[in-house]
């Protein structure tokens, strides 16, 4: 496929959106795009059809970087992405300098609520504030009938929903599965960080997870002492958190559905995964 038609400015992006008929489908990214990204081009393309638009927005957005955090050193590529989104099916791409996006530093922003300060939320103050400020910014400025997120970041994803809930916003908000690397590894523009050792390291992460969904069957306790124990055997990743929560990230249910979350530091990079699991009551013995 072509690259995409590439717009910088708000109109530009107005008049390219005006000129093209049929459902929008939006993908929201920072850029440094990979495998992960594309699936969610793939989903946007597959749900609008050939008559629908796909834009894909690229975007390092300064207001989710917290002090000492990695925005200046954030993985910028361009052209490589312009070339993925072209090759799996996007349509337009806005690519705006942050003067475009906030003209004046905002005073109004998005307050997550409770949620968003916890997990996440919690490592990262105002972290999730600044994911809401920028998507619904995003949402405005694209004007979507569906956008899509990946379920990696399951928590940021979550938030969307209820923002979008919340205020009423006629867009169908859909999360697309985790890609991962043949070796489990959750794929995340952060991964470049990792050298070929802290990547080793970083496989525990997603190791843990499998082990815990093994253990579904088992009950919670079970999840997460399967977990916590693949965990342990890695020093090297320090752990933030590991919790179970419902699929809202409300607290677990005894059984159902459930996701299990780990964020960690490996090295000086921070990455977090998931794993969404079917809790089961310990079975007693009779």
């Amino acid at each position: 496929m072509s690259a995409p038609q590439l717009v910088t400015t708000r109109a530009e992006l107005r008049s390219a959106l005006a000129g093209r008929g049929g459902p929008v489908a939006a993908v929201f990214t920072m850029g440094a795009l990979h495998a992960g990204h594309a699936a969610l081009v793939r989903a946007a393309r597959e749900r609008v059809g050939a008559p629908g638009t796909v834009v894909a927005t690229v975007f390092v957005n300064p207001l989710q970087f917290g002090a000492g955090e990695d925005f200046d050193r954030y993985p910028r590529t361009l052209q490589a992405d312009l070339t993925l989104l072209g090759e799996h099916g996007a349509d337009l791409a806005f690519a705006p300098g942050v003067d475009e996006v906030y003209p004046e530093e905002p005073q109004v922003r998005v307050v997550p609520g409770p949620l968003g300060e916890q997990l996440e939320g919690a490592a990262r103050p105002g972290h999730f504030s600044g994911v809401l400020t920028v998507v619904l910014k995003l949402l405005h400025l694209t004007t979507p009938d569906v956008a899509f997120f990946g379920e990696k970041d399951y928590q940021q994803l979550v938030l969307i929903r209820r923002m979008v809930r919340d205020v009423n916003l006629a867009v169908d908000v859909v999360g697309v599965p985790t890609v991962r690397e043949p070796d489990g590894l959750a794929l995340s523009s952060r991964n470049k960080y990792l050298d070929a050792s802290e990547r080793d390291v970083a496989l525990a992460l997603s190791a843990a997870l499998r082990a815990g969904a093994d253990a579904a069957g088992s009950g919670s306790d079970a999840v997460l002492g399967a977990a916590r124990a693949v965990l342990a055997a890695e020093p090297d990743a320090v752990v933030d958190y590991l919790e179970l929560r419902g699929p809202a990230l409300e607290p677990a249910p005894l059984s159902g559905e459930a996701r299990l979350l780990v964020a960690a530091r490996v090295g000086k990079t921070r990455l977090i995964d998931n794993v969404p699991l079917n809790l089961d009551l310990p079975k007693t013995k009779g």
